[in-house]
């Protein structure tokens, strides 16, 4: 039930011809800033996230006048419909400091935009409930537990900081290969038997860390 409404809330195309193939089944470049207040705290992450040509293809399907590609507004209903399914998975964001839970409240400025080639992008702010101070490094790992979903960075400046004190600074941790039985799990019976709250994804994702003098 989980899987499935996260395959309505975002359209995936299940029906598709591909869709046996195994995990992962939709991919999305991440770009992210790590936004500051003006008391030098953290207070959020911006993101946003590029959906591959399929899912694009499907997310835009039906809208946009005379080929072209449709308009924020025409996609206001599914970036809506988007953002409040995300919530039960944390908006796939999970943030640490002093090896706590940081936790984030419900998202702003929440988008989706086309661009020519009808690319979409789903870009919003996710506020922290407790804005924290960077004096002791806060990290974030963006990504899907189940792996059905594949997050990957973009390859320039993916991670940046945002109205950030002077000295502050953003080091990104890759995650560590894959073992040989790792590997072989990568099948879709695997994640179609996986347990409740196995957590598969966050071995693949790599770690922002921000820190400020």
């Amino acid at each position: 039930m989980r899987l499935r409404h996260f395959l309505i809330a975002l359209l995936l195309i299940v029906a598709a011809p591909h869709a046996a193939r195994a995990h992962p089944h939709v991919w999305v470049a991440v770009r992210s800033e790590v936004v500051f207040g003006p008391d030098g705290r953290i207070t959020g992450v911006r993101h946003a996230w590029e959906f591959d040509e399929m899912y694009s293809a499907f997310a835009v399907q039906g809208l946009g006048k005379d080929g072209k590609a449709p308009t924020r507004e025409e996609l206001a209903p599914l970036a809506k419909t988007n953002v409040e399914s995300l919530a039960e998975f944390d908006y796939f964001t999970y943030a640490r400091q002093n090896n706590a839970k940081a936790a984030f409240g419900a998202p702003e400025n929440v988008y989706l935009e086309a661009n020519d080639k009808k690319i979409v992008t789903l870009h919003f702010f996710l506020p922290l409930q407790t804005p924290v101070a960077a004096k002791k490094p806060f990290s974030f790992q963006v990504y899907d537990p189940t792996y059905f979903v594949s997050f990957g960075l973009e390859k320039k400046e993916p991670v940046k900081l945002a109205q950030a004190p002077s000295g502050c600074s953003v080091s990104l941790v890759d995650p560590a290969p894959l073992v040989a039985t790792d590997n072989q799990k990568l099948s879709e019976a695997f994640f179609q038997n996986m347990s409740p709250g196995a957590d598969f994804g966050v071995k693949l994702a790599t770690r922002a860390i921000v820190a400020c003098p």
